[in-house]
């Protein structure tokens, strides 16, 4: 089918040949009734909401989600289709979708797909037609929890019974089921500094910006040892972000504790930067709603100054465990809920944030989260 527009000539719209019933059952027994989209079929994870207005399709391609179904509180969802160049990942991460409207076509000129064709390719399973309001607004109220979507299996028993074998994210290790298991190398044409980037879910956008910024970055597998990342002498570390709970990941922790006893520039971001903390013998835990969309506002506590922030994350760094420990200072909070999200260690060039500076989709306030990075990499080469 296609659409003639005074602003487009042709445009191809991908219709949906009919619509199938689909149930979404949550872990306290609450059924909502729509519509499938997407693969039929069935998915589980655990359900989870995010407020941005825009980037949906760099939101179901961040690595962080994998494990979580997802609601959309913007109520119109794929109106502008996809785009081949907006991905965080090699594809959607989502484990499903949940939104009001779907748009079965797209007016975007740059548009290569419709959002249901890219379910279709991802094997994604969705429903539509939700009151996303009031399903927001009972998860706010009783807390994070599993979900199941299904559009091949209505029975509701049979379905809790599928929910019961779910495991909680409490104590989930995910970052091996999306990050890299090889080593790979991206540059600029003018090389200043050496990066060493531990995958533990990586956004396509964070190593866009180190390769922005005259850095050489090598993405390493997350079982790699020092030894690994030392082998290409680096000027400094990222520990990128991830899925899954942090405190499931010993290793990690450990290597993260070997990297920062070696006094060079070291960067985390979200999962990276509650691993750094449990390196450093924090203590994490678990939100009874984490914070996902693009309109987050957080405090600098050394600057004074407000950001608008990119967030998806389910744990935090503990702020009772920050409290005594003479090696950390806080230097970012969130303004909502004043849960921590920023920390450096004192005297070490070792800084991290609990949101996303690349912010892709998002505001671009904490981009100079990087810059500080580069100029703790050039202080410590000089």
């Amino acid at each position: 089918m296609y659409i003639k527009s005074k602003h487009l000539n042709l445009q191809k719209i991908s219709v949906m040949t009919e619509q199938q019933p689909a149930v979404l059952l949550l872990e306290d027994g609450t059924v909502f009734n729509g519509i499938a989209i997407g693969k039929i079929g069935t998915t589980t994870g655990e359900i989870a909401f995010n407020t941005g207005m825009t980037g949906y399709q760099e939101v179901f391609t961040d690595p962080s989600y994998f494990g979580q179904i997802l609601v959309m509180t913007s109520p119109h969802i794929g109106n502008y289709g996809v785009h081949e160049e907006e991905v965080e990942s090699d594809g959607m991460k989502i484990a499903g979708m949940v939104i009001k409207k779907f748009s079965e076509g797209y007016s975007r000129p740059s548009g290569k797909k419709s959002l249901q064709d890219y379910m279709i390719d991802n094997s994604k399973v969705g429903i539509a037609d939700v009151d996303t309001r009031s399903l927001v607004q009972h998860i706010r109220s009783k807390g994070a929890m599993n979900a199941i979507i299904s559009s091949d299996i209505l029975n509701i028993d049979e379905l809790k019974s599928k929910l019961a074998t779910v495991p909680s994210m409490d104590g989930l290790e995910l970052s091996s089921k999306v990050a890299t298991t090889e080593a790979y190398e991206m540059k600029p044409e003018n090389v200043e500094f050496k990066v060493s980037l531990i995958d533990f879910g990586v956004k396509k956008n964070i190593v866009r910006c180190l390769v922005d910024r005259g850095c050489h970055v090598k993405v390493f597998p997350l079982n790699s040892t020092i030894e690994d990342l030392n082998s290409f002498s680096p000027d400094g570390y990222m520990l990128s972000n991830g899925p899954g709970d942090p405190s499931a990941m010993p290793n990690s922790i450990e290597l993260v504790s070997q990297i920062v006893k070696q006094d060079k520039p070291v960067f985390g971001i979200c999962l990276g930067h509650q691993i750094l903390g449990l390196s450093q013998g924090l203590e994490t835990e678990k939100m009874f709603n984490g914070h996902r969309g693009i309109n987050h506002p957080i405090k600098n506590l050394k600057t004074g100054k407000g950001e608008i922030t990119s967030q998806n994350h389910g744990f935090v760094i503990a702020k009772s465990s920050t409290d005594n420990n003479k090696d950390i200072e806080v230097t970012h909070v969130h303004l909502n809920d004043h849960t921590v999200a920023g920390i450096e260690l004192i005297n070490k060039p070792v800084f991290s944030v609990q949101y996303h500076p690349e912010a892709s989709a998002g505001p671009h306030d904490s981009r100079y989260l990087f810059d500080q990075f580069i100029e703790n990499m050039k202080n410590h080469k000089a």
